[in-house]
């Protein structure tokens, strides 16, 4: 166990000082980034089953939809969230480091935070503490997030994703790391919640106006790589893909138009 906190340290210390993934390396998933930083450390403490990655990497193989209170179709999804949330929320995906507004606030901007898909509150601004890793992190959550069931050996090396549990949607991650942010909330609790800031909506306790998590930082803009997307209308939802809808080039938007799905 003390190999395995050495290496957690490092991971930790890695991301304090600001090392972030290329743009060749946005895709990869916080749980094999924060092993990629490692050098492989980590694996060295796990046994061989653990340390492959087709076991130790398996995804979250629960549907979204079953068994959840709010449930829509893959398409009306796509119409009710913008891009970003989409491929978070439905399709599991990573934002990239700090590209979310939601990561710049602290406990100082006091509100909740509730799911972009259903409006379920998940998190306090209590909660909330800057881990240095580029996502939001909170080290404890409230009743309206689900855990993954995991064994406690691969929910400690591995980390477990974190779901709504009203509406199945994906959240992000959570580590047993917090005993290494000192002075912070997840000290006490021992955990960190890695969350996507496109999952979150942010509601200020005062009323004022939202703050949608797939924003990026203020005068900053987020280049992604060039993609095409159908473009899909009231109309045409009850029509096959892509039939009716309009093909257009993407280029340096952070997120795509609530209408639209990247392909």
């Amino acid at each position: 166990m003390d190999s395995i906190k050495s290496s957690l340290l490092i991971v930790g210390l890695l991301l304090s000082h600001g090392i972030t993934m290329s743009s060749g390396l946005s895709t990869i998933s916080r749980r094999r980034y924060l092993q990629w930083q490692t050098g492989g450390c980590i694996a060295t403490a796990t046994t061989t089953a653990l340390s492959n990655p087709s076991v130790a990497q398996a995804a979250n193989l629960k549907s979204r939809t079953e068994g959840y209170a709010v449930q829509h179709t893959e398409r009306e999804w796509a119409y009710i969230l913008s891009g970003a949330q989409y491929n978070i929320l439905r399709k599991g995906g990573t934002e990239r480091q700090k590209s979310s507004i939601l990561n710049t606030y602290t406990t100082e901007n006091v509100g909740s935070y509730v799911c972009a898909g259903c409006n379920t509150p998940l998190f306090t601004s209590a909660d909330k503490f800057s881990s240095g890793t580029g996502w939001p992190s909170f080290s404890t959550a409230l009743q309206g997030v689900e855990e993954e069931e995991l064994d406690p050996i691969r929910a400690t090396l591995d980390g477990k994703e974190v779901r709504c549990a009203t509406c199945g949607g994906h959240l992000g991650d959570l580590f047993n790391d917090g005993w290494i942010y000192r002075g912070t909330s997840a000290a006490k609790t021992g955990k960190r919640y890695c969350i996507d800031g496109a999952a979150l909506i942010f509601k200020p306790e005062d009323g004022g106006e939202d703050v949608f998590g797939d924003l990026p930082p203020p005068n900053r803009v987020i280049k992604y790589e060039q993609r095409y997307v159908i473009s899909l209308t009231r109309s045409n939802l009850d029509t096959d893909a892509g039939k009716g809808g309009t093909m257009k080039e993407v280029g340096d938007e952070n997120t795509l138009e609530n209408d639209e799905i990247a392909l």
